[in-house]
Formats: C-alpha cells, structure tokens, sequence
C-alpha cells in the first residue's frame, strides 16, 4: 500500500485446508486503506511514464525469476490451497508462460491506420488508432489457481500500461502476495501495483471507488452479481465458473474417453472451473465407460498433498467438503446410486462416480466444484446436446467421436465458449480465449484478449487542410 508493504495488523491467520497448520498472518485492511492504495496509483499514473519497452522488460524478468524459484512458489501453492505438489509445479510452470505471453502481448497495443481515403467524409484527413490503458484495474481473484489466475490479470493489465490493485483470495492470499513481490523485484514500479487482502468493507471500498476503471473477477455468479450491483457503470469481466458436459457417442474410443473422464473429473480435488461434472454416454457404451471410469476413480489416491503419490488432495475448507457430502446425500436420497467413492473424511472427500441421478438433483443443475462425476446415458445424440446445454452455465464441452461431421455437427449446437474434441472439458491454453456463455461469465481472458478488454482503442487524427491550388491546377491541366 502506497508502495509500502503493511507490517501492522497482522491478524488473519492463513491455515493448510490438510490439517489445520498455521501458515502464516496477512493484513486486515480497512476502506481507508483501499483507497490509499488507489490514490496512490491514480497519482503514479498521472506524474510518471512507464514505457512499454519497460513493461515489457518487467514481465520477461519476471518469468525469469518464476523460473528460478518454481520450487519455492510450488511449496507455497501446495501449503495454503488444494493442490498436490504435482498440481501446484504445473501451474508454477503455466504462470511462467502466462508472464512471458504477457510480455509479448506489447505488439497488441500497436493499433493501426484509420481508412480516411475511403470514405467521402475523409477529406484531407489521414489518421491511426492505438490501444492505451483504461487507467486502475481491481483484479479479484480465486483460490483454486491461486498463482496463474492471478497472472492472467496482472500480466494483461501491466503490459497494457494499466494500474493494478490484487485482492487474492483470502484462503490463498500467501501466493499472490509472492507474486506480487516478484513483480516489484523484477522492475514493476511500486506506484503501479497494489494489494490488499482482506478487512470489513474493504471489497466494497474497492468495486465503488471512482478511480477504478475496470474490474476483473474470478469466482461465483452470485458474487459477480453483488459486485455489479455496487460497481455501477464501471466495464466489468466475469469468469464464473462452469456445469461442464462431456458427450461419448457411439464410435468413440472408449479406453480414451473413460481415462480422459477420470483426469477431467478429479483434478485439483473437483475444485476446476473446467472440471468434468456430467458424462453423456451413448447406451452402446454405457456399461463399458461405466465400468473403465469405475476402476479408475477407485484407483485414485486421496491423501496428503506433498506425497507425490497422491492424486487427490483436501477440498479447500471442512465446510466446502461438508457441502459436497450434502449434495451427494441429496441424490442418493433422491434414488442415484453410488458406484465409487461418496464419503467424506475431514476436508477430503473421495472422488466420486454417480449414476441414475434425477435432473433435479444439485450435482446436476449446479456447479459441484468437488470431485463429483455423474455418469448419464442416451439413445439419441439430439437428446445428450438438449441435456448438455440445459444448464444456466455455458463454459466448455467435451465431445468423443471418430467422426469429424458429427464431432462438428455436436460442436455447432453446444451453446458453450469451447468444445474440445475427443478429450473432455478441462482443457485450457493461456493463450486461447477463454470465457463462456450465460453464468459462466462476461467478457474473455487469455492473455492477448484480456489486454483488448484492458485497453481502449485511442484516435489520432490529423487535418492536412485545403491541397495546394498547384496540385487542383495540375489536374485541371491534365484533363482532356
């Protein structure tokens, strides 16, 4: 806060969702002190340039330096989220290249001429237009990624020439702060970034505050709600989260679907936006993809997130894992039946496989973010797309065919913003534009689309006024 960190008040305790350990202490904040941070910015943005060659410069030093403290970033990840040790070096990994996309993002900012010599009101007029930066963007960000989602909004956001004020998760706070710290060291100035925690009303402070230009948020449909209800007309980018579908037809390879659909389903404990929470299987298959999903979740192990033998970690809080086991309870109540997994231990739930699931049930029409799989069959693929979209959420599809014109006739009718072919939904590049439709968000991340969304584009013109009356002369003498 005001290019200081904050040594006082050092009351929120950060604990492993494992075993309760005591992590580390971050910052209670206050309103004021949201809106120190901003002015701050708002100030630094005004009196001093930073040049994109600069900003470029800042983020490849800071891949550089990822690169050489992965094992130290990794630990932090695996301690304070859900991620195995395993998970958590690939995201370290995938935030290296977020950092370097980032960097060579300054190309999109070059813009282009202006079409004046194509059009009656051009005149004597020739002209350009460049991307320049919205001003302060508030970047708030989740705990399940908790270092590469937090990249995906600094990055595009600095490169773009922005200023940036991070609220990380208050369950992961530790590794977005490392970040932050990392980005200082390697050449981002202080007046540039912000972060703050967590405090009372210190997100509201920092949604209403008239010097924020853009918001950027990670999380639930009804926080995103909240915070454009209190925003007002500020430009606001949702990612919110998914219901995701996988459909296997009939000529699909079976053995692939069924070890794609146990990656896709379990990974980071459920706790994915792109996670695998409902399977469409042609009836021709249903028993094998059944049976293959069956032993392969059961093979799964569930324990503690540095033994690199583990699968599956804790879910993030006691409360989240007391949730799943609800929703799970409510379907068996319901008349589905468990076919693996379906108990809880603490804040571990055991990955788990649901058949004969009424559609009315929560691990159906809602968001699981747990280690929840519904298996589904089907006798006509119009019927498995009509389910597949019936949902509020539109984030991403998985389709298993060895057929290109149905893969593509499936493709066209999935009302979702990708649809992965012969793997399942929890597929993502960073460079891929990545968004949904409906409650799965507004607006589109991936690192070259979210530094469009970050900038606006910006005119110059310039008048050449009256042409010389030699050059109406010559003409005129020129005419037959």
């Amino acid at each position: 806060m005001e290019g200081q960190w904050q040594t006082a008040d050092l009351t929120v305790e950060v604990r492993d969702p494992q075993d309760g350990l005591l992590l580390g202490r971050v910052c209670t904040s206050t309103p004021q002190d949201v809106r120190r941070a901003i002015a701050h910015i708002h100030r630094h943005l005004r009196i001093q340039d930073w040049p994109l060659r600069s900003r470029r410069e800042a983020l490849e030093n800071a891949a550089l330096l990822l690169t050489e403290r992965a094992a130290y970033f990794a630990n932090i990840i695996a301690a304070e989220s859900s991620k195995t040790i395993t998970e958590a070096e690939r995201e370290v990994s995938r935030c290296v290249e977020t950092l370097r996309l980032s960097a060579a993002a300054s190309s999109e900012l070059a813009g282009e001429t202006l079409g004046f010599e194509d059009s009656m009101a051009g005149g004597n007029k020739i002209g350009w237009y460049s991307r320049k930066p919205v001003g302060i963007v508030a970047a708030i960000t989740p705990f399940n990624d908790p270092l590469n989602l937090v990249a995906h909004k600094l990055g595009p956001a600095l490169i773009g020439g922005n200023g940036v004020v991070l609220k990380p998760s208050t369950r992961t706070p530790l590794t977005g702060l490392a970040l932050v710290q990392l980005l200082l060291e390697a050449g981002v100035p202080s007046g540039r970034l912000a972060a703050i925690v967590t405090g009372p009303g210190v997100s509201r402070a920092l949604v209403t505050d008239q010097q924020v230009d853009l918001i950027s948020f990670t999380g639930g449909p009804a926080t995103a709600e909240r915070i454009a209800a209190a925003a007002g007309s500020k430009k606001i980018l949702s990612e919110l989260g998914g219901n995701n579908a996988t459909i296997v037809c009939p000529d699909a390879d079976a053995d692939a679907a069924a070890k794609a659909i146990v990656a896709g389903a379990f990974g980071v404990a459920g706790q994915n936006c792109l996670s695998v929470q409902r399977v469409y299987v042609h009836t021709s298959l249903f028993e094998e993809i059944l049976a293959q999903v069956t032993v392969g979740t059961k093979s799964l192990t569930t324990g503690p997130k540095l033994d690199r033998s583990t699968d599956v970690g804790p879910l993030i809080s006691e409360d989240e894992a007391k949730r799943v086991e609800e929703w799970v309870e409510e379907a068996k109540a319901a008349g589905a039946r468990v076919q693996a997994g379906g108990r809880r231990r603490g804040t571990f739930y055991e990955p788990t496989v649901l058949t004969d699931v009424p559609s009315e049930c929560k691990v159906i029409r809602e968001e699981v973010f747990g280690p929840v799989v519904t298996i589904i069959p089907f006798i006509e693929i119009a019927d498995a797309i009509h389910e597949a979209n019936d949902t509020a959420y539109g984030l991403q599809a998985g389709v298993f065919t060895q057929s290109i014109d149905r893969a593509l006739t499936i493709a066209e009718q999935l009302h979702v913003g990708a649809v992965v072919i012969n793997e399942t939904s929890d597929v993502r590049i960073d460079s891929m534009p990545f968004g949904g439709f409906k409650k799965s968000g507004v607006g589109r991340e991936g690192v070259r689309y979210a530094v469009h969304e970050m900038t606006e584009p910006k005119n110059t013109i310039i008048n050449l006024g009256e042409q010389p009356r030699w050059q109406s002369l010559g003409r005129l003498a020129g005419t037959s």
